[in-house]
């Protein structure tokens, strides 16, 4: 199969790669740029471990072609943290035990993100229906709850 050419930005930066017309998104982040902060979890778009921005959309890098990122703009969990300094919501999450394995932290922390653009003051049910596509198999998510009303809770003060 012939590669197609494309560009994109990926955590600020310009990049350009040669991706296969069925390549996925999940892929090329891991396999050829090296990001593997977003997880390969199920590959169906079940668990939210791929979760990643995509034109600062949320969006399953297992379900995307990678063809189709030519001209948008791409942010990873890699790409949250400002230098060494980490996003407010990575240090919630830390802050609150919000990790175990870490597998799935990444998803949850890009969706939480999410949720705060549209819901900056959640209740906790909205938190829980928001979440409800990003599966943890160790926290039993009561600490990743915490760690978003923390965050909320932060950026109201």
């Amino acid at each position: 199969m012939k590669k197609i050419p494309i560009k994109f930005t990926i955590n600020g930066q310009q990049r350009e790669a040669l991706v296969q017309p069925n390549d996925l998104l999940i892929n090329l982040l891991r396999d050829e740029l090296y990001l593997t902060g977003t997880k390969y979890g199920c590959g169906i778009g079940e668990c939210g471990a791929c979760t990643v921005f995509l034109d600062d959309e949320l969006v399953l890098a297992c379900l995307i072609l990678a063809v189709t990122v030519d001209g948008k703009e791409i942010t990873t969990i890699e790409g949250l943290a400002r230098g060494k300094e980490l996003h407010p919501m990575q240090i919630s999450f830390l802050k609150n035990a919000a990790v175990q394995c870490g597998f799935c932290t990444p998803g949850m922390i890009m969706t939480a993100i999410s949720l705060m653009k549209e819901n900056p003051d959640p209740s906790e049910e909205e938190i829980r229906e928001y979440m409800r596509g990003n599966i943890c198999r160790c926290t039993g998510y009561t600490q990743i709850i915490k760690a978003i009303k923390e965050y909320a809770h932060s950026m109201k003060g």
